[in-house]
């Protein structure tokens, strides 16, 4: 059918399908590819075009709905030489990470900001006016708060002009590819489309236990348009969850593709399954894994996995983390005040808005090009040549703009490998992209965790003086802790209490149950929420329980200065400070505010190196790594820019590219900023030497010194003169091309443990507190968090922007946890009940109060760049802290989240009923 429509300005006739999207048509048939799909039911806001000046969610408007219609895509809001307001204001106030949703919430912003300016002026909308406006948009990242400080500030009009007459637009904000993602010149891995890509969709078993008999595809292979399938699953082997891959083949496009694994025949046996760990455990019970098979395990976390006991469906105990466990164990039996408590927390899928997703094309016989995305291009070019035999320079992997990841994409991904069989058998490039039920399958998840824990702690001593720090008392705390993980292993839960109490008696054990259900995989630390959330609540009860002041017992306990700084900072805070007494509201609104602490180890990879070049064109850095969200491209330049004196946006960052020459770290487990910014640094003072000796051999120059955005030097032979400024553009102008490269040094004192893989642990802990300052409706049962305020122990803070933003969005990936998150399976077989971002719910604008973080100086001087990561110590305290802030309000204590209204109704139930027994 004819469509004829208006885009950006320009006319268009095309040819569309009856059941063809309007995102299909801006993004496949117009290379339009700022609007993305993200969830293809119009639940997260990615693929918001205008149209007629109204925002709509393109993945569901039909195309010839467009009919006769103005459409504008987030590459028409801007001009070459002025950009729109909302622009402006997302880039000044640093309201993306990722990325991936920038567009889509731009969009819809400018149309309210527009609507707004033409019926308000400047007046301030408020974040509930802000909130309704973008209530169809979702950022996994979690940069809401950012977000309202840019729809706000652009309404009052702080952003109708550039801040500095002139200025490049890049300049506009600090992050050096913003302007790339406000304006959709972002390009990501499902935006890649070499020169005859095929498409490729896969065939997923709908057992959640069975033996693949047979596979016959000739109907499928016969159809027009298919040009090849690879078996994922072989002849005779089993597959162990609904939704694991058997077959993929590749099309000429994605209908086609459908239509083909229609004709697919799958002979399955189909075996018993165990659905949730109950199941699993039965006396009875099948095993999943037979006959030595445990070591197709998949691992769930990110170290390697040490030799466990396995029994039937059950590994563990894993106890290496222990601490005088039969003491600890002795002491709670004897203590008739211990606590004892068993948490609960659900499985957390990843769901980042960019599905997984890979595009690989041979070059020739024996070289390999795969654009993917990943949270490791240099990892995953390493994996792909051992794999497919190649030599690692014949093997690029690319990585341009990474549409979010947190853990799920630093492991290879079946996806690449699908993608690089089928292009091999087809001889064409392949790409292979998640739908969103397929992610929220077999994109990632935090592992649903038990927790048993009992807590003793000595007397006080009576006196009305707390102990000074570490001079209390040790504890004693028993945890034991049961995880699914699907078909994986590897759970560590309790041994995060040796890393949060280490001179405490401690018997600690984890066990990993083995269900027929997708594998986890390492989730921004992994273990460290529900470990958390059990450890931090149990410490708060028992405190209270015995009248003594949560962080003051705490401080008794505690020898390590990052959680000193942080107990001291968090009695500071007028928030705790001034804090009412429990239970001080009785109507139906309840406030109540909580604390919650966090103690994590910090990462470095020692081979990390950056390159930093400079030629008459200007200063380059490059490294081979990538950009989840976090900032590294900005990072790089900041390190550059901080030598050199000259702005940030004038150095060119190079990163996304495995074939740099460069090793780049993971970005994962919080390694990329300890890792980088010390290489990036030392490259930048060698090369800054290197022109200071150009200047004086070829300027004539005695003795230059580097000052901001140059050198200064007296003229050879006239000590008399004064000394003159020479920018770096004269240097660079008589200078050779130069290039240096720097390498992170080891740290004072070495590591804790030598590089394993490629990861080191360094020898000092960071420490992370949040105070959550919520308000429970009885009646409704719903929770809302008002306030959260963060405090971080991480010595120098390289990039104070960044670093708020990655504490804001672990702030409100906690709080979604806490309240939102729960994957669902059908406990008869297996298949995903929340299969959407409307089932699967994750947090929105709406659901985040206001926020604040704190860096807590000093520390760290032994650590090159005197600073640590943060991007897995702010996502830990925040659901212990709501929980306790819950129980300060009502005197329930939650054991299991997520707070759904029925369990928190259902708990206030609970103790109303208690305090009525109680009465006489």
């Amino acid at each position: 059918m004819q469509l004829r429509t208006t885009v950006n300005g320009a006319a268009e006739t095309l040819e569309v399908g009856p059941d063809e999207s309007s995102l299909s048509v801006v993004r496949e048939r117009l290379g339009l590819t700022g609007a993305k799909l993200g969830c293809g039911h119009g639940a997260c806001g990615a693929c918001a075009i205008q149209v007629d000046g109204q925002p709509v969610a393109s993945c569901l408007l039909p195309a010839l709905k467009l009919e006769g219609r103005q459409v504008e895509t987030v590459e028409h809001l801007a001009t070459d030489d002025e950009l729109h307001p909302i622009q402006r204001a997302f880039m000044a106030e640093d309201a993306m990470q990722c990325g991936y949703c920038t567009p889509g919430f731009v969009v819809e912003a400018a149309a309210f900001h527009d609507a707004w300016r033409a019926r308000r002026g400047t007046a301030s909308p408020s974040r509930d006016e802000v909130a309704k406006a973008l209530s169809g948009h979702l950022c996994r990242c979690g940069t809401y708060a950012a977000i309202y400080r840019a729809v706000i500030g652009a309404c009052e009009g702080r952003f109708d002009a550039a801040p500095e007459a002139g200025a490049p637009l890049v300049a506009a904000g600090p992050r050096v590819d913003g302007l790339a993602k406000v304006t959709g010149a972002a390009k990501y891995t499902v935006d890649v489309r070499p020169e005859g890509m095929l498409e490729a969709q896969v065939l997923r078993s709908p057992h959640a236990h069975a033996r693949v008999r047979a596979i016959d595809w000739s109907r499928a292979l016969a159809l027009p348009g298919v040009h090849g399938a690879v078996r994922m699953t072989e002849i005779g082997h089993k597959v162990r969850f609904v939704g694991q891959e058997v077959v993929a083949l590749a099309a000429a496009d994605i209908a086609t593709a459908r239509a083909a694994l229609r004709e697919v025949e799958v002979d399955y046996e189909v075996l018993e399954a165990v659905v949730g760990t109950e199941a699993a455990l039965a006396e009875g019970a099948p095993e999943i894994y037979v006959n030595r098979t445990h070591k197709r395990a998949p691992n769930e976390n990110e170290l390697d996995l040490f030799p466990v006991r396995w029994k039937a469906n059950l590994r563990g105990p894993f106890g290496m983390f222990a601490r005088q466990a039969g003491r600890a164990a002795r002491r709670i039996e004897d203590d008739a005040e211990a606590f004892s408590g068993t948490f609960e927390t659900q499985t957390q899928v990843h769901t980042a808005l960019e599905p997984h997703a890979a595009v690989a094309e041979w070059i020739g016989d024996d070289s390999l090009r795969v654009h993917l995305s990943t949270q490791a291009v240099s990892h995953m070019a390493e994996e792909l040549a051992k794999r497919f035999g190649l030599r690692r320079d014949a093997v690029e992997v690319h990585a341009e703009f990474v549409g979010g990841g947190f853990g799920a994409k630093a492991v290879m991904p079946i996806e690449a490998l699908m993608a690089v069989e089928l292009a091999r058998v087809c001889g064409r490039p392949v790409r292979v992209a998640n739908d969103r039920r397929e992610e929220l399958i077999v994109g990632g998840l935090r592992p649903a965790l038990r927790a048993e824990v009992q807590l003793s702690v000595p007397p006080s001593d009576g006196g009305n003086t707390p102990p000074a720090d570490g001079e209390a008392p040790q504890p004693a705390l028993r945890m034991h802790t049961w995880a699914d993980a699907g078909v994986a292993i590897g759970s560590a839960a309790a041994a995060m209490a040796r890393i949060h109490l280490p001179q405490a008696q401690l018997d600690l054990a984890d066990y990993d149950v083995i269900t027929n259900g997708p594998p986890g995989t390492p989730f921004r630390g992994p273990g460290g929420p529900p470990a958390f959330f059990a450890m931090e609540q149990a410490i708060d009860a028992h405190a209270n329980a015995l009248g003594r002041d949560p962080v003051a017992l705490r401080r008794g306990w505690n020898r390590n200065p990052a959680r000193a700084r942080v107990y001291e900072w968090i009695q500071e805070q007028a928030l705790w400070r001034d804090r009412p007494a429990p239970l001080a509201d009785r109507g139906r609104y309840r406030r109540g505010i909580g604390v919650a602490t966090a103690t994590w180890p910090y990462f470095v990879e020692p081979a990390t190196q950056v390159t930093v070049a400079a030629s008459s064109a200007g200063f380059r850095v490059s490294m081979a790594g990538q950009d989840i969200g976090t900032g590294t491209r900005t990072l790089l330049a900041e390190a550059v820019a901080a030598v050199l004196g000259v702005p940030v946006h004038t150095i060119e960052a190079e990163i996304g590219d495995s074939s740099r020459g460069t090793h780049g770290p993971t970005a994962g487990g919080s390694r990329t900023a300890a890792s980088v910014f010390p290489a990036a640094t030392r490259a930048a003072e060698a090369l800054r030497d290197e022109l200071l000796e150009v200047a004086e051999a070829r300027l004539q120059l005695d003795a230059p010194v580097a000052v901001p955005g140059g050198l200064e030097g007296r003229p050879r032979g006239d000590g008399a003169a004064q000394p003159q400024f020479v920018p770096w553009s004269e240097v660079l102008a008589v200078a050779p091309a130069i290039t240096t490269t720097g390498k992170r040094k080891r740290d004072q004192g070495g590591y804790f443990l030598p590089p394993v893989a490629g990861l080191a642990i360094g020898r000092h802990l960071g420490a992370g507190a949040q105070i959550t300052e919520l308000e429970v409706d009885t009646r409704l049962g719903r929770v809302r968090v008002l306030r959260a305020v963060a405090g971080l122990s991480i010595g120098k803070v390289h990039s104070p922007t960044l670093a708020r933003s990655q504490v804001e969005g672990g702030m409100i990936q906690g709080l979604s946890f806490a309240l939102y998150e729960e994957r669902r399976l059908d406990p008869r077989d297996g298949t995903l009940l929340t299969g959407g971002l409307e089932d699967y719910r994750v947090c929105g604008l709406g659901d985040v109060g206001a926020l604040e973080v704190h860096f807590i100086p000093g520390g760290f001087e032994g650590v090159q760049g005197r600073g640590i990561g943060l991007g897995e110590l702010c996502t830990l305290p925040p659901a212990a802290s709501i929980a306790n802030a819950v129980a300060h309000a009502t005197g329930w204590r939650p054991t299991q989240i997520p707070l759904r209204p029925d369990r928190v109704l259902a708990g206030l139930a609970s103790v109303a009923q208690s305090t009525e027994g109680s009465q006489p």
